[in-house]
This record gives C-alpha cells, sequence and structure tokens, in this order.
C-alpha cells in the first residue's frame, strides 16, 4: 500500500529563509530531492514580518501547490512553539512573532516554521551523511557562526545553539566558526586546533555517535578534518546549499513534535 493511500503525504514544499535570500521547492519525500527547480528572490530590506511574509506568498504563488501541501520554512531564529526568540539577519520586530500566524496572514497557507540549522541536520539524518545512524547524531554547520542541530533516535531536540557553548573562556563561534578563521587569518592547521578544543567539549557533553560537519567550508573538509582527534566520527554533510529547503519540508510533513 502506498504512502499517499495511507495517508502520508509523498511530497511537501520547503522555504529556506536567509539574510539576502528566501528560496523555495518542492520536495520528494521518499528521496529528498527537489521536483522543480529551487525558486530564489532576494529577502527584502529592512526583512520586516510584513515584508517577508509578502515575498513568501510571491514565492510560493509561483508554483501550483495543492491547498493541502504540507509547508515548511527555516528561519534564522531561534524557534520556540512557533515564535521566534531571537533574530539573526532579519528585523529585530520578528522577535516575539509567531511567525506561521505571520506567514498564514498573507498567504492563507498553514506553515511549519524551524530554526535553519534544526532543518538542515535533520536533512541530513533523512538524506544525507547520518541516514541510518541510530543513537545520538550533531550536526554542526560552520558559517558566520556555528550552528547545530542535536537528533536522538531520529528525533529532533530543537534550539540547542551549541555554538554558543563556552570554551576556554570565550563563546565558541566567536573562535572557532568559519568567519573567525577568515577574521583571524588562519591556516587550515591552526583553526583545526580551534575546532579540535570546541568539538571536544561537545562530545564530553553529549557522547553523540556521529558528528557532521555543514557549511560552505565543508566543501574543503579534506584540509581540516582529518587534523582532529576525537573519539566520535566526523563527517562531512551531503546535501549542502538544498538541506534547510528539504529539512523544513520534511518536518512539516512529518507533524515532528516542534509545537
Amino acid at each position: 500500500m502506498s504512502a499517499q493511500r495511507l495517508g502520508r503525504p509523498t511530497h511537501a514544499f520547503g522555504i529556506d529563509i536567509g539574510g539576502s535570500g528566501i528560496k523555495g521547492a518542492p520536495v520528494d519525500l521518499a528521496t529528498g530531492e527537489f521536483t522543480a527547480d529551487r525558486l530564489r528572490i532576494p529577502t527584502p530590506q529592512p526583512a520586516t514580518p510584513e515584508a517577508v511574509s509578502v515575498t513568501v506568498a510571491e514565492l510560493l504563488g509561483s508554483f501550483d501547490l495543492p491547498m493541502g501541501t504540507p509547508i515548511g520554512l527555516t528561519f534564522p531564529a531561534v524557534i520556540q512553539h512557533g515564535v521566534a526568540r531571537t533574530a539573526a539577519n532579519v528585523d529585530d520586530a520578528w522577535i516575539g512573532t509567531d511567525v506561521p500566524a505571520a506567514i498564514r496572514e498573507t498567504t492563507d497557507r498553514t506553515v511549519v516554521a524551524v530554526n535553519d540549522a534544526d532543518a538542515a541536520g535533520y536533512a541530513e539524518t533523512l538524506y544525507g551523511a547520518a541516514k541510518g545512524v541510530a543513537g545520538t547524531v550533531l550536526v554542526v554547520t560552520l558559517g558566520t557562526g556555528i550552528g547545530s542541530c542535536l537528533v536522538v533516535d531520529g528525533t529532533l531536540v530543537p534550539n540547542t545553539e551549541l555554538g554558543h557553548l563556552e570554551v576556554d573562556g570565550a563563546d565558541a563561534e566567536t573562535r572557532a566558526s568559519d568567519a573567525a578563521r577568515e577574521r583571524d587569518g588562519l591556516d587550515y592547521a591552526a583553526w583545526a586546533l580551534r575546532l579540535q578544543r570546541y568539538f571536544r567539549a561537545v562530545e564530553d557533553l553529549l557522547w553523540p555517535d556521529l558528528i557532521v560537519v555543514g557549511g560552505g567550508v565543508s566543501k574543503k573538509h579534506e584540509q581540516f578534518l582529518p587534523l582532529l582527534d576525537l573519539r566520535t566520527p566526523i563527517v562531512p554533510a551531503a546535501l549542502r546549499n538544498a538541506a534547510g529547503i528539504v529539512g523544513a519540508a520534511a518536518l512539516a510533513a512529518h507533524g515532528t513534535a516542534l509545537d
């Protein structure tokens, strides 16, 4: 019997809201692949709730989506029961805003909102580098900051914010992010020493079964991952720029307990 006949959706739509662009595509939930080309629209400036909602409506209107299609969107913030508690690269007016309610008011669509790192990490556990891995999986994105996603036996533990863990008296992402590497002019060997301190602290706290490293710098993983001495297997992410859209779509379709 097919998943559709059992009442489980086979497709969903994912939206990735970032500081410079709002991207979206329909996703085949069996494979994690896009079923149409991704569309990107520049993020309005200022990125207020009203302006972003209008842009999301424009993006959704560019696709022929049945009204019952599950829609998930990533957001650069801590999302607690749908409410943005922080705001990174979007207007501070989002803080305290019910994100799904704001989008629904403009689009007349029901959406699920999730932290951007959580969406990307969850996608890696379903379709990417952590597919089929049981136990505790930690996905860390190295970029402007350090994003984190924790998945335990297939269940997302949202809003971990492990990039803000204090290591050696400093906020970890101020020393170990990819932006910190560039700011301080570090070669990969010097940066790996900082990553070693960060990942050792994290594995001592969580004892994960696998660590997955994402972010744009993961394309150069051979330059720094082999330099790390950890007891936890550590591998590069597989889905790259598609991860946020795919994870948001999957979370919306699976009804994971984000509310």
